[in-house]
């Protein structure tokens, strides 16, 4: 089996890897990251959404020796010394969430849709939001903390993934 080096939230690791292994699972099993959740096994949920080099990716579908060398950030590396991201934080505020279930991959995407366009419409949110799905909300509530993080982030309250 072939050894790979990840850096998973700021820490590198080397794994050895089966080569059909996908990164979710290598995430989920061999680093217990549960965070990345697995929905449809199929990249059409979005739950398994985590940021690799910097760029929204499908962990699902994504082997994992095909990541060697990758920088991932997954949902438990948004908060910093303790603070939430102001993503995570507005989530929380305006009850983005029910079962939980896909707020991973709704932090993952809404974290890097913010870093490109900090001053979005709400009709730019729900279009950045539309490769990710949930069975339990209307959605109404994901869109406004999508827009609250992006006013609190305007007004100085930024907070950096981790990439070291």
């Amino acid at each position: 089996m072939p050894n790979i080096t990840l850096t998973v939230n700021g820490t590198q690791h080397r794994l050895e890897v089966d080569p059909r292994w996908l990164l979710a699972d290598v995430l989920r099993e061999q680093l217990n990251l549960t965070g990345t959740h697995l929905g449809c096994e199929q990249g059409v949920c979005g739950a398994c959404t985590i940021l690799l080099n910097g760029r929204p990716a499908r962990s699902c579908l994504t082997l994992a020796v095909t990541a060697d060398g990758s920088d991932i950030i997954t949902v438990e590396g948004l908060a910093h010394n303790g603070q939430l991201h102001p993503v995570q934080e507005a989530f929380w505020q305006e009850h983005a969430l029910q079962c939980g279930f896909c707020t991973p991959g709704f932090l993952i995407t809404s974290v890097h849709f913010l870093s490109e366009n900090p001053n979005p419409t709400r009709e730019e949110i729900r279009e950045a939001l539309s490769g990710n799905l949930c069975r339990c909300t209307g959605y109404q509530h994901i869109v406004n903390a999508v827009e609250r993080a992006s006013e609190t982030m305007r007004k100085g309250a930024t907070h950096a993934v981790p990439q070291d």
